[in-house]
């Protein structure tokens, strides 16, 4: 099939006031052509010279718009339907709603608006000389300013072919100015109605029904950490994401390494994608969802190329922004690729309006106090958490049986919900991923949403108290009753930074850009284990020996599992560097030291194919764990999979802040065999300012401190294990769990000797333990012995900051 370039030559500009191409206009445009349009036009006049394909197109300005009103005498009639319009009486808003757009869409289109539309069209060529295949999208002139995205209020249609179909589709367009949701939307926002005019865009197909589509946002927008460009994917036409009707992938790039020509993708998540939208010749709407074949659901709808391009774009987009309006800009994008010539096209492009609007100087914490019986789970939209009456709305039709403050469970929602969603304490879908419709609104809302649960509306019943809880990571919660939890909120913004670094211990990358807001100096501890049993969950033996696993069950789900992967170990690999990067890129460039693995031979053996592996030991907790298993051969090619995804980090994705520990080295021997083994895997101390600490946790790290010192940039305190071992204590016995104590005198002395000699051997010491967290006064004495950091759990950050700060003060000149 003969193709024409979707981004041709551009025809000369109209003459008349009805028609301006997207190459003749930029965001000054607004009044006249609306946000949407605007933008469109300031992508194609400035962007196309760096790379960015936007599809060619027209627009119809505001004055088409309000010269249909004045010909057709709508102006009073809308005036006066409008006038007393309540938002909040549904039905009321539903009855002046209807009438409103019935009355456009009876009323005769001007001839001379229709002739400019057709001419323009006519210009706008399709393959072979043939009519183009267009979308038609709406653009209030109101629109994508600062505070107020308008997104999904106005209708857009899709596949529209021929003069006739454009315009009756514009004149739909039109009519669309006056839904439920945009009038409601406009009374909340103190917009006069009849002050909006609508600019419609019309703009060639990108055939993406062949291939794929999504959004892309240039912040994270959850925590609205603004190092990430997050993408959603799925195949087919893009409606299905905004609409929530699916699934879709999801992707992060970081943004700072990426303009440093590294290939940073920190995590790519797989979806569900069930459907897929396409071209429906004969259908009354021009398009039809079909079922995508499972074998294409369980890949990724874009490539790695694919991905980084689009968030090359994206960055660009967002500087060019940036600069016109003198202030970073965060975008909210949308994005298709033509399965015809395969190329990637930027469909629309507007400041993102919620997380950039945030007082970030004011930090929210909500926590829950007690754990209920969970009813569904889903991926969780801010952070907060709600409780309330839970009331299960299966239809747009049955929105009136809703009540103010009650826990809205549907399948999903769109623009038409809108007028009940901001009257909800929260709200859980069975469908959509973080870019869908009900994620969007909430989050403009400030409310907290679960989505995509699957099928929380058989699982909740209606009537029924429940708590939706956003305050747990990634995975939101709604729990079964009404469960107390607490809101602490901190004014960040005159605290200082203490002498002694104050670190953070974090096991959950799903967390990790969330608690980067909170003020630190880097992560003292970040842990492997949570990233190897909840994305990895798979032993890395039975990766590299599947061939030879005993059982079938097992060898079964693990190729569940790895599906997708032609070689198993790149799954550990590529699994345990996203866990890694997404911890390392929210606290960039600050330090972040990760422990490699530190799991016991029983917790190992847990792992999925492990107990083929690994011995059976009567005392794990000093056993087979830490340093001695990595250059034992009965670990060492696991070992090399942890490295090499340590490797890829650093050297692929340009995150050379990655620090690395090792755990429970019990010589200075082993300590040499570990750092040869990590040479072998390319992780060579000191090459490229890779660091190498130790944790000091036994009592033999502290007597022979300095000859550890010699072989090892720094040390990190677990006093945890270091407790247990000086004073003979299993901490995991409840009988003698009353003498484990870290400040016992014994243990404190031996902390005050090991700082003693790291820093008259110049290296680096903080502590990584639970006791500072946990003991006021344990944290004290750690600062009058002179440590250099210590790392916190992220809730007793700023109280025991603001001690050592209280105690830094106290100390004598030259002390600490």
């Amino acid at each position: 099939m003969k193709t024409e370039p979707l981004t041709p030559k551009v025809p000369a500009p109209s003459k008349g006031s009805f028609i301006r191409w997207f190459a003749d206009i930029g965001i000054e445009d607004v009044p006249s052509v609306g946000g949407k349009n605007a933008s469109l036009g300031e992508m194609v006049r400035e962007l196309s010279s760096e790379g960015v394909k936007v599809p060619n197109g027209f627009a119809t300005t505001a004055e088409a718009y309000r010269s249909f009103l004045r010909e057709a005498q709508l102006d009073q009639k809308l005036a006066d339907l409008l006038r007393e319009v309540n938002s909040r009486n549904l039905d009321d808003l539903r009855k002046r709603a209807k009438q409103a757009r019935q009355a456009i869409l009876s009323a005769d289109f001007p001839a001379g608006l229709a002739e400019a539309i057709r001419d323009a069209y006519r210009k706008l060529d399709g393959n072979g000389g043939q009519p183009a295949d267009v979308a038609v999208r709406s653009s209030a002139t109101a629109e994508d300013l600062p505070t107020a995205s308008f997104a999904g209020q106005q209708e857009s249609y899709l596949n529209i072919q021929g003069e006739d179909q454009l315009l009756v589709a514009c004149k739909r367009c039109f009519a669309s100015l006056f839904t439920d949701r945009a009038i409601s939307y406009r009374i909340d926002k103190g917009f006069d109605h009849l002050k909006i005019a609508l600019s419609i865009g019309i703009q060639k197909m990108v055939r993406s029904d062949l291939a794929a589509s999504g959004i892309m946002f240039s912040i994270d927008t959850e925590s609205g950490f603004s190092n990430a460009v997050l993408i959603n994917a799925s195949y087919g036409l893009g409606e299905n994401i905004v609409q929530g009707a699916i699934n879709p992938d999801e992707y992060y790039v970081f943004k700072p390494t990426l303009r440093d020509g590294f290939r940073p993708i920190l995590q790519k998540t797989i979806g569900s994608k069930e459907f897929k939208l396409v071209y429906d010749l004969g259908g009354s709407k021009f398009v039809k969802n079909v079922p995508v074949p499972p074998e294409e659901r369980r890949r990724y709808a874009i490539s790695d190329e694919e991905i980084l391009q689009l968030a090359r774009w994206a960055c660009v987009i967002e500087e060019h922004y940036g600069k016109k309006r003198g202030q970073p800009t965060p975008m909210d994008m949308e994005w298709a690729k033509d399965g015809l010539t395969g190329e990637l096209f930027i469909l629309q492009a507007r400041p993102e309006t919620v997380q950039s609007q945030k007082n970030r100087n004011v930090l929210e914490i909500y926590r829950l106090q007690e754990q209920g019986k969970p009813l569904a789970r889903g991926r969780s939209i801010g952070e907060k958490v709600a409780s309330g009456v839970a009331r299960v709305i299966p239809s747009v039709q049955l929105l009136h049986e809703f009540r103010d403050g009650e826990i809205l469970v549907t399948e999903k929602t769109d623009p038409d919900w809108e007028p009940v969603m901001k009257r909800a304490g929260a709200i859980v879908t069975n469908r959509g991923g973080r870019t869908c419709h009900a994620a969007i609104v909430s989050r403009e809302l400030g409310v907290p949403a679960v989505v995509g649960t699957g099928n929380a509306t058989e699982l909740v019943r209606s009537g029924e108290p429940v708590t939706v809880s956003c305050a747990e990571g990634e995975v939101g919660t709604v729990y079964e009753g009404k469960l107390p939890f607490t809101v602490e909120r901190l004014d960040l913004q005159e605290l200082p930074r203490p002498k002694t670094k104050i670190l953070m211990n974090v096991g959950n990358p799903e967390q990790a850009f969330s608690l980067s807001f909170i003020p630190n100096d880097g992560v003292g501890l970040a842990r492997m284990e949570f990233i190897l049993t909840t994305y990895i969950r798979v032993h890395p033996m039975a990766l590299i020996h599947f061939d030879q696993l005993e059982d079938a069950g097992t060898k079964a789900e693990i190729e569940r599992l790895t599906a997708g992967y032609q070689d198993k170990r790149e799954f550990f690999i590529e699994k345990l560097a996203q866990g890694i990067s997404m911890i390392s890129a929210a606290f960039y460039p600050k330090d972040v030291i990760f422990r490699l693995s530190d799991f016991k031979t029983n917790e190992y053996a847990n792992l999925i194919g492990g107990k083929q592996f690994e011995p059976v030991e009567r005392n794990p907790m000093v056993g087979f764990r830490g340093a001695s298993r990595y250059y034992n051969p009965r670990y060492r090619e696991g070992f090399a999979l942890e490295c090499a995804a340590a490797k890829r980090v650093r050297e692929g994705m340009g995150l050379t802040n990655l620090k690395l520990m090792v755990p429970v080295v019990r010589t200075v021997e082993e300590g040499r065999r570990v750092l040869s083994e990590m040479e072998k895997n390319g992780l060579v101390r000191g090459v490229g300012g890779l660091e190498v600490y130790m944790m000091c946790e036994i009592p033999s790290n502290v007597i022979l401190a300095e000859e550890f010192a010699e072989i090892f940039d720094g040390f990190s305190i677990g006093s945890n294990d270091l407790t247990q071992l000086v004073l003979g204590v299993d901490r995991d016995s409840e009988i003698v769990a009353p003498i484990f104590d870290e400040r016992n005198a014994a243990v404190k002395r031996m902390i005050a000797q090991v700082i003693h000699t790291a820093k008259a051997k110049g290296r680096k010491i903080g502590i990584c333990g639970q006791a500072p967290s946990d003991y006021p006064e344990f944290a004290e004495f750690l600062v009058e012995e002179g440590i250099d950091s210590i790392s916190l759990n992220p809730d007793t950050v700023i109280k025991t900051t603001l001690l050592i700060l209280k105690k830094e003060k106290e100390l004598p000149k030259g002390r600490g």
